[in-house]
């Protein structure tokens, strides 16, 4: 992928994220379906300027869905764990909750 915002979409904001954030420097996002750890973490890299240990990747299937009579999908979509280097700043994303 060429794009780095083609292959981050956004930040995944739960608790669990954010306890992760501040005791492990561990960071949440959705990212691409078809993006490997590799492009992720080159990605992470350059848009916050920060140096990344490892990357987990998980995906997801997506759920049906109704409207009345009609069924259909949520779309397939992956999420990463991002570990920083010790002593790395960590990305302030979730501020203002």
């Amino acid at each position: 992928m060429k794009n780095l915002f083609a292959v981050i979409k956004r930040p995944i904001i739960t608790e669990k994220g954010l306890d992760q954030k501040e005791e492990k420097s561990i960071l949440c996002f959705e990212v691409n379906v078809h993006a490997n750890k590799r492009e992720v973490k080159d990605a992470i890299e350059k848009l916050f300027k920060v140096k990344v240990a490892s990357v987990k990747t998980l995906s997801f299937q997506g759920k049906e869905r109704r409207r009345g009579r009609y069924t259909g999908y949520k779309p397939d979509w992956k999420k990463a764990y991002v570990k920083l280097k010790p002593g790395e700043k960590m990305i302030e994303y979730a501020e203002n909750l």
